[in-house]
């Protein structure tokens, strides 16, 4: 069965950047401005307060874990009022320090960064929540342990060991996110066991010509119904997700230059290398040939 949500972590192709470790002291404050870089953060003792751009302020503690795709602004404050770390807390090797170091600590955490490869990032992280905030989940904090401690490191196949752990880091993240509590994107619509099996349907043959009545069908609801349900659940109309996604598709198939135009065009729902022409420079701004003029090819993993 085809998994919508592991083929678009797959097309996003995320890429390390670095990660880090740091001690808050008092009433210590740190924020950063970003250009849509994907982050994590994993509290591995104390508390702080997370504010992600226009969001909700929140609080985190320790075992807590924070995804955000596409970061622009954060700032983190300490909370000095919720206590300070155990006095036998080990300073770990490289930890950043912030605040008044003769007051108390009373936060650690693990932060850093990624990047996505995609040429299609944007569309993609757009199906994606804005922010998760999953407490309690000891996998992540220990493959997010194992992926910056990789980083600091020059271990044979180093690049190769860590695109495997985002992409097990950012499967374990989305997938823990509780159903009732999935915001509107790709989590909410496979919550919901009746769009779940259009959009697995849709994934496993997106050549085929679909429909929303289709859809529809797959999802036993009517067209209205289905229409009304997937365009809540997963923020964009039914045919636009799936413009959006055989777009996505070509984008990578073009980028890894194994296919000819004919070969693109069949494998994504057009009957002609010209229809196929026409509908990528309409969606993309650009023909696919001139598109695939700026790609470099794509190195074997």
């Amino acid at each position: 069965m085809t998994d919508p949500l592991a083929e678009i972590v797959s097309l996003l192709r995320p890429r390390a950047g670095h990660g880090k470790i740091a001690r808050g002291f008092g009433a210590w404050q740190v924020s950063r401005e970003l250009t849509g870089e994907p982050f994590y953060c994993v509290v591995l003792d104390g508390s702080a307060r997370l504010s992600v751009g226009s969001l909700p302020p929140i609080e985190i503690e320790a075992g807590d874990f924070v995804l955000v795709p596409a970061l622009f602004d954060f700032q983190v404050d300490g909370l000095p009022e919720k206590g300070g770390l155990a006095a036998d807390c080990p300073v770990l090797p490289g930890e950043v320090c912030h605040g008044d170091l003769k007051a108390p600590a009373n936060a650690r955490l693990l932060a850093g960064h990624f990047y996505f490869g995609s040429p299609d990032a944007r569309l993609l992280v757009s199906l994606l929540p804005s922010l998760l905030h999953v407490r309690g989940a000891e996998r992540l904090s220990t493959l997010v342990s194992l992926l910056t401690d990789e980083i600091r490191t020059a271990r044979p196949a180093r690049d190769m060991v860590l695109a495997r752990l985002l992409d097990v880091i950012l499967l374990e993240a989305l997938r823990v996110v509780p159903s009732e509590n999935a915001p509107t994107g790709i989590l909410r619509g496979l919550a919901d066991d009746r769009l779940a099996a259009s959009l697995r349907r849709l994934h496993a043959d997106p050549a085929r010509d679909w429909t929303i009545e289709s859809l529809a069908q797959e999802a036993a609801l009517s067209r209205s119904a289905f229409f009304k349900r997937f365009r809540a659940a997963v923020g964009l109309p039914p045919m636009e997700y799936l413009l959006a996604w055989r777009m996505a598709l070509a984008k990578d198939h073009l980028r890894n230059q194994m296919l000819g135009m004919q070969e693109i065009a069949e494998r994504i729902g057009y009957g002609s290398a010209s229809a196929f022409s026409t509908a990528f420079t309409r969606f993309v701004g650009v023909p696919p040939s001139r598109f695939l003029a700026g790609q470099e090819p794509a190195l074997a993993s």
